[in-house]
């Protein structure tokens, strides 16, 4: 199941080609629904939907919800991890709770609020309900903050606002609630956005990430705590900051992260060994 109707979709469908492609392979029989409109229908013969979906729909519980009701097996979290992981103020809620170290944070109502200077010098701007750096705005200095808000603010309802952290950025994969090795990314050019995500060639990645074996300890366990304190289950990706010390800080939970051909989780699982389909079969990769 990939696509759906969230903002997400182009790169969900991307997703939905590997891993069909990559299923066929395996010598499953795969059929291909989009739930852009959600009166869907599945075959009455379906044995479980991989769900191929992002953002709004695939990753707020709903779909996961309705295969529920429907009886379904399904790849990935359940309707409640799915739910409070997409939302990223429950998710900075939960880490709060949880002592997991995270970068502080304030809820901005709307386009007109002030810059909140107990955050520091320089802000990180998201629609707390999207992904894929969707609407993310990076605010270096005062006079960047309005346009950077009207952005951050074009998806509706309040934003939410981080202090930034400067440093590493890196993620650790998930898989059968076992970290995989940590990959760390490094834009050519800019922040890791939309844009450096989902273009071929834009950044550069490092798995596993060269780091001291303490400090590569400490972020599996953070990223594994954050994962189990969402409710998240099975498969995802936790991502992080490193500060200039090497101090870790979990931005956020995804529980159906990317699986195109520059997604992350893809490329630690093969840093761990698993199968992974070449390029030109079309596919990526299929644990087992």
């Amino acid at each position: 199941m990939a696509g759906g109707p969230g903002a997400e979709r182009e790169i969900s469908l991307r997703s939905g080609v590997a891993v069909q492609r990559a299923l066929r392979a395996a010598g499953h029989c795969v059929m291909e629904v989009d739930p852009l409109d959600k009166g869907w229908k599945l075959s009455p013969d379906t044995e479980v939907v991989f769900l191929a979906l992002h953002g709004e729909y695939g990753e707020d519980g709903q779909v996961q919800t309705r295969l529920e009701n429907l009886g379904v097996p399904y790849t990935g979290s359940g309707p409640e991890g799915s739910r409070v992981a997409f939302d990223k103020e429950l998710t900075k809620q939960v880490f709060d709770q949880n002592e997991i170290p995270t970068p502080r944070w304030t809820m901005l109502a709307n386009t007109a609020a002030p810059a909140p200077a107990h955050l520091g010098e320089g802000w990180v701007l998201k629609p707390p309900r999207q992904g894929s750096s969707v609407g993310l705005r990076i605010v270096e200095a005062p006079e960047q903050w309005s346009e950077a808000l009207a952005v951050a603010g074009d998806y509706g309802g309040p934003v939410l606002c981080e202090e930034l952290i400067r440093g590493r950025e890196i993620t650790v994969g998930i898989l059968d609630d076992a970290a995989l090795p940590i990959v760390e990314v490094r834009p050519k050019e800019g922040p890791y956005d939309y844009h450096n995500k989902y273009t071929v060639g834009a950044t550069d990645y490092f798995c596993p990430a060269d780091l001291p074996a303490d400090t590569a300890d400490r972020i599996t366990e953070i990223s594994l705590k954050s994962f189990t304190a969402v409710g998240a289950s099975e498969f995802g990706r936790v991502d992080l900051m490193l500060d200039e010390a090497l101090n870790p800080f979990v931005l956020e939970v995804n529980t159906l992260p990317g699986l195109t051909e520059t997604s992350l989780l893809p490329k630690a699982a093969a840093a761990r060994g698993y199968w992974i389909f070449p390029r030109c079969a079309g596919g990526w990769w299929v644990w087992q």
